[in-house]
């Protein structure tokens, strides 16, 4: 999968992205009241990163399911 599917799918679910600061090449996604998702823009994304992720909006569809 590729960084910038991979980032929008996160901002589809309300994340923002904030770029490193220095010779980082590793993107935090935050939206409050969650945990932040720090991926390396890397092509390919690891599959690890994948599957956090999907771990991550698996948690949010559980959350808004629930309420």
């Amino acid at each position: 999968m590729r960084f910038n599917e991979l980032r929008k799918v996160l901002e589809s679910y309300g994340y923002e992205m904030h770029q490193p600061k220095g010779g980082s090449s590793h993107c935090t996604f935050r939206k409050e009241g969650c945990r932040p998702v720090t991926i390396p823009r890397h092509e390919p994304v690891k599959k690890i990163y994948v599957e956090m992720v999907k771990e991550v909006i698996e948690r949010e569809v559980d959350t808004d399911d629930a309420e």
